[in-house]
Order: structure tokens, then sequence, then C-alpha cells
């Protein structure tokens, strides 16, 4: 069973905060910071990084304070006898980093609403968002933190696959993030098993499969929705991950009930 008794997401404080309770809350308290803040860890006052997430237990010693023009963080102060709260493997009162905030804040705005309004499913709700969020802080705890980049590149990932028809080019993918175009060739396969270009050609040709599944456009109209500027380049790459060209690709799934079901030839 969970209870919140508060939770907030972008909560905005001067550069005079300071959260000081000795003794602790008689409750579960986790924040995630937005920007870099000063925590008591160890018996000593210690800076860490904006996108920090901190969990604290009742009565635990808590300490942090603004170190900057303004601090901002998303929070939640809870009742917890759920195992993944009371047996969790996170550390208490030592902040880590997170590898996707974004996620993490999304899921904060989330709760605040669920908080505020009675619904009927309410408990179920706040129960599968907390879930949620604990896996999404035990993902960041667990990952190895060796690529600086991490969270830069899973914003390009996501920038690339929301918007694959934009012109992406190597040096536009760099500058994204603001690394050098060889260094992202590199980290980019690394970290996602695929080469940044070989993750533009993939959802471009994802989307193509979708307007011809569910639509009726010409095929340079779809070429050109999906960033190509040139038919039969389009057609070439097209027939290169399916194994069919875009009209063939149409009368396979007007036969199919469903896009994902239009198998794919193995080339040679």
């Amino acid at each position: 069973m969970n209870h919140i008794h508060y939770v907030g997401s972008d909560a905005v404080h001067d550069s005079n905060f300071v959260y000081d309770i000795p003794q602790g809350h008689h409750c579960w308290l986790l924040v995630i910071t937005k920007t870099p803040a000063q925590f008591w860890v160890n018996g000593a006052l210690r800076t860490y990084p904006s996108h920090s997430a901190v969990l604290y237990r009742a009565h635990q010693k808590i300490y942090y304070k603004a170190c900057g023009e303004k601090y901002v963080n998303d929070w939640i102060r809870f009742e917890s006898d759920e195992p993944y709260v009371s047996k969790t493997s996170l550390p208490f009162g030592i902040p880590f980093s997170l590898d996707d905030p974004d996620y993490c804040n999304k899921l904060f705005e989330l709760l605040v609403i669920e908080h505020n309004f009675s619904r009927a499913y309410k408990k179920s709700t706040i129960d599968y968002l907390l879930r949620t969020l604990f896996n999404k802080l035990l993902e960041s705890y667990s990952f190895d933190g060796s690529d600086t980049q991490y969270y830069e590149m899973l914003r390009l990932r996501a920038a690339i696959q929301n918007n694959p028809g934009d012109h992406w080019t190597v040096p536009k993918m760099a500058g994204f993030i603001g690394i050098s175009p060889g260094y992202l060739q590199t980290i980019y396969k690394k970290t996602f098993g695929i080469s940044c270009i070989e993750d533009v050609i993939s959802s471009r040709i994802r989307l193509a499969k979708e307007y011809l599944f569910y639509s009726s456009p010409s095929i340079a109209e779809v070429a050109f929705k999906c960033g190509y500027q040139n038919v039969e380049h389009f057609c070439r790459q097209f027939k290169q991950v399916t194994g069919y060209s875009p009209r063939k690709f149409q009368l396979h799934v007007s036969r199919s009930d469903d896009v994902q079901n239009v198998p794919v030839i193995p080339l040679d």
C-alpha cells in the first residue's frame, strides 16, 4: 500500500533555499534535482549535478540546499510498505545520476495529477506510477555511468525516432548534443548497437511502412514525408531494409491485418 503526503513537480526555489530536517521525516522522501545542489553526505556537504536522485528513509537526517541562482526539483513524501520500496537496493541519502530524467519528470507530473484528483482507480494508478518510477531509478543506479553523454544521446535518439523526416546528417546530429561528428559515430554505435545513420534509415522506413499501410499516398509523397528528396533513393533503401519495393509492400499489407505481420525478405 502507498500513501502520498505531498508530491511536487518542477518546484522552484531561490538561491537561499535550505532544507534541513535533522531527525528526518516519519516516512519516505524522494528528491530529484533539476539544477545543481549541495547534499549532506557521510558527514560533509557535497555538490551534485543536475538530474540527481536521492532517497531518504524514515527518520534519516535530511539536509540539502541550493548552490546557484535558483534550485528546482521534483519531490515526493510518502508512506509505503511495498517491497519495491521497502526492500529497494537503492542507496539511502546518497544522490546518484539519472540516465533519463525527462522520463522521471513525466512520471512525477502524472503522480501530481493522480494525487490531486479523486478518480476510480487512483490507488492502483499511483502504485503503477511509483513502481515504474522505482524501476527507472534502479536502471539509473545500475548504469555504469561510463559515458557522460548518455542522457544527451537518449535525447538525440528520441528526436530522430520522433522526427525521422527531418534532414538528419551526422554533423547535424553531432551538433544536437555538442560533440564532434567522429566521436558521435563512435559512441552512438557503442551505446545503441546501431550507427546513427542506420538509426535514421530504420526510423524512416518504419514511418514509411505506416504511411503505406494506413493511408493511400503516392510513393513520392511517402518519400518526401519520410525525409527523402529522391524517390529512387527511397525505393532502393526501402527494398534493402524490407525486401519489398514500396508498391509490392502495399500489395502485401492490403492482405494483412497488421503491418508488423508482413515478413521481411532476407537479402543476400
